[in-house]
């Protein structure tokens, strides 16, 4: 039986990965008077009167809003709410399992941004944050800009932040074997969607200065494009050395490749024109822009995937779980770069340096101290 057949027959033997199970005790009349009625009122009156109480009496304290509209979901991309479920309720099957942390999928029946807005606007005070999930770009930009504006609880989009921290943790681990410096670091991002803009934010925060984007047209402001609203606000900030051409002209003499792209787009001869000791992460998924043996091959000295059967994988699992873990402890109203940045700096230092190599720069994603390191990075750098 295929991985695949046997995902399908667990899935619907499953009916859901997800359910419901009660904490509170409810065998007696008393059980039924403390936990409903009469009892329940007393904490809605404490909440009615002070609402941060919800946080000491709901479950808003450790829950999140898991929340898509199924426009791009992994590799499979407009598959819309429904057939995104399965997807949402593994993401919060992991928060459990990861960070402790309760979540609810919320699949949505619309892709206009202003009605998914309107909608996770009223649904918030049942959460402690949210977690936006496979939305597409450009939306997704602006639908959690505007809710970080009007929550007052964390909104995270995964597929952008949750990869570029992870991103950043392996290029910092990278670094510290290869000698190289974000100070001086030529580093070319593939794929200028959600994950490519997040990812190139969050070096720049860090202290990259020359970092080069592309899409498949070729190098982002080389040449008329016609680009969203988010791409155009990158630009100013990208490409210092005022490259042109496409992907192979980009990588000449690069010292970092971050794919978030598309399968076999790199060759060896294009990684062979890379800078000595290059690092490359090819995460698309399931099959890489470039396969690890043929970029080792070509001379790269450090290669990532988003695969877990090549050393090195850039799995998000690593992030999102401490990520809202600390937040939601802290009672956080906003995730900030600051937060991003000590997550990742949290993630790398979970790689000793006695063990660090170049088929190990990130720690696997079931070490147990992964989730509590990040959660307390980000407690201690909520400003």
């Amino acid at each position: 039986m295929t991985i695949q057949e046997q995902a399908l027959k667990l899935h619907r033997q499953w009916n859901g990965k997800l359910e419901t199970i009660p904490k509170a005790p409810l065998a007696s009349r008393e059980d039924l008077a403390l936990a409903y009625t009469p009892g329940v009122a007393e904490p809605c009156k404490e909440i009615f009167h002070r609402p941060e109480a919800a946080y000491e009496y709901t479950m808003k304290a450790n829950t999140v809003a898991v929340v898509s509209d199924g426009s791009a979901v992994l590799g499979l991309g407009n598959i819309g709410p429904l057939a995104a479920m399965p997807v949402m309720e593994g993401k919060a099957a992991l928060f459990k399992s990861f960070g402790g942390v309760n979540a609810v999928p919320i699949c949505l029946d619309t892709q206009d941004t202003e009605e998914i807005i309107e909608t996770v606007v009223r649904l918030a005070p049942s959460f402690g944050g949210i977690n936006l999930e496979d939305i597409s770009a450009p939306r997704c930009f602006e639908i959690e800009r505007r809710l970080n504006e009007r929550l007052n609880i964390p909104v995270f989009h995964d597929d952008q932040h949750g990869t570029a921290i992870v991103v950043l943790a392996g290029v910092i681990n990278a670094l510290k074997l290869t000698g190289k410096s974000s100070a001086s670091a030529k580093v070319v991002i593939n794929g200028a969607g959600s994950a490519g803009i997040a990812i190139a934010n969050l070096l720049l925060s860090y202290g990259f200065s020359d970092v080069t984007m592309c899409d498949i047209h070729g190098i982002l402001g080389s040449e008329p494009a016609d680009l969203n609203w988010m791409q155009q606000e990158m630009l100013p900030r990208l490409n210092p050395r005022k490259l042109q051409g496409d992907l192979s002209q980009a990588l000449i003499q690069a010292d970092i490749f971050i794919g978030v792209s598309a399968p076999h787009i790199v060759s060896g001869e294009m990684v062979a024109s890379m800078a000595k000791d290059s690092i490359l992460f090819a995460m698309a998924n399931p099959v890489p822009e470039i396969l690890p043996e043929d970029a080792k091959a070509a001379g790269a000295r450090i290669v990532g995937t988003g695969r877990s059967d090549f050393p090195n994988q850039v799995n998000n699992v690593l992030v999102f779980p401490g990520i809202f873990k600390g937040a939601l402890e802290a009672r956080a109203t906003h995730i900030t770069e600051r937060m991003k940045i000590a997550a990742a700096l949290a993630i790398a230092a979970l790689v000793p340096e006695a063990r660090l190599s170049e088929d190990y720069i990130l720690p696997e994603a079931f070490d147990p101290q992964v989730s509590e390191a990040v959660s307390r990075a980000v407690k201690e750098h909520l400003s």
